[in-house]
C-alpha cells in the first residue's frame, strides 16, 4: 500500500507542492528517505520513530521506503517530520487516507511526539488556501495560519503532539480551532527625537528620508546622537497597511522570527552588526536564506559604523538597495527575496573620531579620515540620498530643557507627506517618492522651471550621476510634499542638495 499526505518545499517565498509517499513492503526491515533530501530531512526517520515509540505504537516489521515527489526539487528543512509521519499512520492502517488527502501538513516532531514550530508555516498556509486544501501545523503557529484562514476559509489544525492530532481523526477529541492572529499596532518603546538635544539639521534630514523612505549617512564625532536618532526613526514611521504586514510577515516565517504567529504593523528595524558576513547581510547559506536585506523589507536598515563592514558586503547591497530586491544564486537554488529597504548609516570621521577636535584627534589626522573612508565604495556612496554632518553636542545644548516637539509631532507631518504620495502613485507599485520614476517628476507640472535650472546647475558643479540627478529630484519633492506644495520649487531643491555629496567627509 501507498498512502500520500501533501507537503511544500520552500524555494523563497514560494512554497512548491511535494507529495510525501510511504509504501510499506516486505523484505529487509528498513526507513529510507529518498527524493533529494538533506540531513535534516534524513533525520525524520529517527524522529518519527522516536515519536511513535511516545505514542506507543511499534514501528511496521517491513521495509519503509518514504518518496518525496517530485525528485528532482531539493527537500531541506525539518517540516517533512510531520507529514512522514501521518502518511506512515495511514500506510499502517491508523488513519484514513482520505481524511489526510485534504490537508497540507507541516511541522517538525520531538522524540517525545510533541509538534514544534518549523519555519514557512505561512507561506504553507497560503500555498494550502490557493489549492482549497485545509492545513496541519503546529499548535504554536496556529494563530498565523489561521489568520489567513480567517480569510479564505481554509480549515486549520493546529496540533499540540502527534497523539492529539491521532485522536481527532479517530473523533474521539477534536482539536479547538486557533484564534486567529491579530494584526498588532505596539506603542513605540525606542527613544523619542524630543530627547535629542540640538542636532536640528539632522533631526530635519531624518523626518525628510522618514518622509520619503529615502537613505541616509549620518557623520560625526562619538557620543554626538548618531545611534539615538536612528533608533526613533520607527517611532516616527506610519505603521504598515494590512497588505504590507502580510509581505513583511511572510519573511519573518521563512526565517522563523514570527513568533507566536503574531503579525505586526510596525515596520521592521534590524541593525546588523559590523561583523555580518555577506550572506548575513543579503542572504545566502545552504538554505539560501533572506538576509537582513529581506528581514528588514518596508522597514529600516541601520548599519552602525559603516566602514567596519566587511567592503564585499557593503558592496553587495548595491543591487537591492537600487531594485528593491535581492537574488540568491547557488549552484542548485536560485531564489528572489524582496529588500525594499531604507537604509540609515552612521559613521564617524575617522578611526579615533575626532577629526574635528585638533586636542582629540590622533596624530595621524587628517590623512587617518582618507583610509577610513575609502572602505566605502562611490557606487555605493552613490546610492545614498542624504548626507549630514553631525558635530558634537554642546555641553550648553545638553543643560537646556527637552525640545517641545516630540516624536508624535514629527509622525503627523510624515503621515500627511505620505498620504499625498499614495494619492499620487495610486494604481502603481510606487509606495514613496524613493521609488518614483524620475521622469514622472521632471514633468512641468510637477517640476517648476527655476528649480530645474538650479538642479542643472548644480549637477554641473558637483558632476552628479544620472542616479544622483534623479536622487536629488526625489528628495526635492519630498520637501515639496512636507510642505503641502503641489510643485517642486527652488527652494525645495536647494534643500534637497545642501544634504548632497559625493563622497563622505575627508
Amino acid at each position: 500500500m501507498v498512502a500520500r499526505v501533501a507537503t511544500v518545499a520552500y524555494l523563497g517565498l514560494e512554497a512548491r507542492a511535494v507529495d510525501v509517499q510511504v509504501q510499506l513492503a516486505s523484505g529487509l526491515v528498513s526507513f529510507v528517505v529518498v527524493g533529494l533530501p538533506d540531513k535534516a530531512v534524513k533525520e525524520s526517520r529517527d524522529r518519527v520513530s522516536a515519536a511513535f515509540a511516545a505514542l506507543g505504537l511499534a514501528m511496521p516489521a517491513k521495509k519503509i521506503t518514504v518518496n518525496l515527489a517530485p525528485a528532482d526539487l531539493e527537500k531541506n528543512g525539518s517540516h517533512y517530520d510531520l507529514p512522514i509521519a501521518l502518511g506512515l499512520l495511514a500506510a499502517m492502517g491508523v488513519l484514513d487516507p482520505e481524511a489526510l488527502a485534504h490537508f497540507v501538513a507541516v511541522g517538525e516532531l520531538s522524540l517525545d511526539g510533541r509538534i514544534t514550530p518549523s519555519p514557512g508555516v505561512l507561506l504553507a498556509a497560503m500555498h494550502a488556501a490557493s489549492k482549497s486544501l485545509g492545513l496541519i501545523c503546529p499548535a504554536a503557529q496556529g494563530p498565523e495560519a489561521a489568520w489567513l484562514g480567517s480569510a479564505s476559509g481554509m480549515e486549520v489544525l493546529a496540533a499540540p503532539d502527534l497523539h492529539a492530532l491521532v485522536a481527532h481523526f479517530k473523533g474521539s477529541q477534536l482539536l479547538t480551532p486557533p484564534n486567529p492572529a491579530m494584526l498588532e499596532a505596539k506603542a513605540f518603546t525606542g527613544p523619542d527625537l524630543g530627547d535629542v538635544k540640538g542636532q536640528e539639521t539632522p533631526k530635519r534630514a531624518l523626518e525628510i528620508a522618514a518622509a520619503g523612505g529615502h537613505n541616509l549617512m549620518m557623520c560625526g564625532p562619538p557620543g554626538a546622537g548618531k545611534s539615538m536618532m536612528a533608533a526613533a526613526l520607527p517611532g516616527i514611521l506610519p505603521e504598515l497597511t494590512t497588505t504590507e504586514a502580510l509581505e513583511v510577515a511572510m519573511i519573518a516565517s521563512l526565517a522563523g522570527t514570527l513568533e507566536g504567529g503574531r503579525i505586526a504593523r510596525t515596520r521592521p528595524f534590524r541593525s546588523p552588526h559590523h561583523s555580518a558576513s555577506m550572506p548575513a547581510l543579503v542572504g545566502g547559506g545552504t538554505r539560501a536564506r533572506p538576509g537582513e536585506v529581506s528581514l528588514a523589507h518596508l522597514g529600516v536598515l541601520f548599519l552602525d559604523e559603516l566602514p567596519e563592514f566587511q567592503r564585499g558586503a557593503l558592496d553587495a547591497l548595491r543591487q537591492p538597495l537600487e531594485r528593491g530586491e535581492v537574488e540568491v544564486a547557488r549552484a542548485a537554488l536560485h531564489v528572489t527575496y524582496p529588500a525594499r529597504v531604507q537604509l540609515i548609516a552612521a559613521m564617524n570621521p575617522c578611526r579615533c573620531g575626532h577629526l574635528a577636535d585638533a586636542s582629540l584627534a590622533c596624530a595621524r589626522a587628517p590623512r587617518c579620515a582618507a583610509d577610513y573612508q575609502s572602505r566605502i565604495s562611490g557606487p555605493l556612496i552613490d546610492r545614498i540620498d542624504l548626507f549630514v554632518d553631525i558635530q558634537a553636542v554642546k555641553a550648553s545644548d545638553l543643560a537646556l530643557p527637552s525640545p517641545a516637539e516630540r516624536s508624535a509631532d514629527v509622525a503627523q507631518r510624515i503621515a500627511a507627506a505620505r498620504a499625498l504620495q499614495s494619492a499620487r502613485y495610486a494604481g502603481t507599485a510606487i509606495r514613496t517618492n524613493a521609488e518614483a520614476d524620475g521622469k514622472l517628476l521632471e514633468t512641468p507640472e510637477m517640476l517648476e522651471e527655476p528649480a530645474r535650472q538650479l538642479l542643472t546647475r548644480a549637477a554641473e558643479t558637483l558632476k552628479l550621476s544620472a542616479r544622483a540627478w534623479t536622487r536629488m529630484l526625489r528628495v526635492a519633492r519630498t520637501i515639496a510634499d512636507l510642505e503641502g506644495t503641489p510643485t517642486t520649487q527652488r527652494t525645495h531643491v536647494a534643500e534637497a542638495l545642501s544634504f548632497r555629496r559625493q563622497a563622505p567627509q575627508s
